[in-house]
């Protein structure tokens, strides 16, 4: 892995870009939060514009994404909001179209291309037509995880054990501890706000965070939903004592590579996924 270390930015700061994403597409504006510069493997927000229409097409790379507003349609498939899919590589998907327009948080494993030919993909590894809101949750994942939040697995590779999910916590949470883990964790923050020790992650927070960092300890007045991500491993945490108590209002301490910078305030003024 040799994506910078991004921990946090606010992506209501990042800046639309108009783009053929794939060359099949027609085209549709993207917000970068991180990408790789040595694979081309990233993780963006798309806005597919109202009226969007794009043919089936097959890509040479995994492509994940969870719909954050508004609706896409593939093949015969509807993903209205907080839909979710992974298509591994060569798996063919159906036309694409928004009649209302969308913005999707979208991951490549790669650089993001359609595939010169037709190629067989490994059904294990593909999630279809999955609405986060029909995923049960599940608790006591961790016998050390302190209680007051549960989880919605989405995805787990069945090759490399990568892990996708959607982590809900309770009003008035906090922890003690920090915690650490032996792989790549990303968090995109789909409600509420979370305090820690890098500041107060709003809705629209986004972070790439290197395997073996020491994180938190967290809290959360409002409760929360976030989307996270393994790359390296399966869900594996260790906790160990904070460095620093959590507190309420920490300052804002964000660990960014030098082209966000300018794009790391710590206030949102704007909806949380434009």
């Amino acid at each position: 892995m040799s994506r910078d270390w991004t921990e946090f930015v606010q992506s209501q700061h990042l800046p639309w870009t108009e783009t053929t994403l794939l060359a099949v597409d027609g085209v549709v504006e993207t917000k970068v939060l991180s990408s790789d510069p040595e694979t081309g493997a990233c993780s963006l927000l798309v806005r597919y514009p109202a009226g969007f229409s794009g043919p089936a097409r097959q890509l040479a790379v995994d492509e994940e994404f969870l719909i954050l507003d508004g609706t896409l349609v593939i093949g015969d498939t509807t993903y209205g909001h907080l839909g979710y899919a992974h298509a591994p590589s060569g798996y063919a998907t159906g036309e694409r179209s928004s009649a209302t327009g969308a913005i999707v948080l979208t991951f490549y494993s790669g650089k993001p291309q359609i595939s010169a030919q037709t190629a067989a993909y490994d059904e294990s590894r593909l999630v279809w037509g999955v609405s986060a809101y029909d995923v049960p949750y599940t608790g006591n994942f961790h016998p050390e995880f302190p209680p007051g939040a549960g989880r919605k697995l989405l995805y787990q590779d069945p090759v490399t054990g990568d892990t996708t999910w959607i982590l809900g916590t309770m009003p008035l949470r906090w922890t003690e501890r920090s915690e650490v883990h032996p792989f790549v964790e990303e968090m995109y923050l789909l409600s509420g706000e979370v305090h820690g020790d890098r500041g107060i992650f709003r809705p629209g927070a986004y972070f790439w965070r290197p395997e073996n960092k020491v994180h938190g300890p967290y809290g959360t007045l409002t409760g929360n939903l976030y989307f996270f991500r393994t790359k390296g491993g399966p869900l594996k945490t260790d906790y160990v004592d904070a460095e620093t108590k959590f507190h309420w209002w920490p300052s804002h301490k964000p660990v960014l590579p030098a082209a966000l910078l300018p794009f790391g305030s710590p206030e949102t003024d704007g909806p949380v996924c434009f």
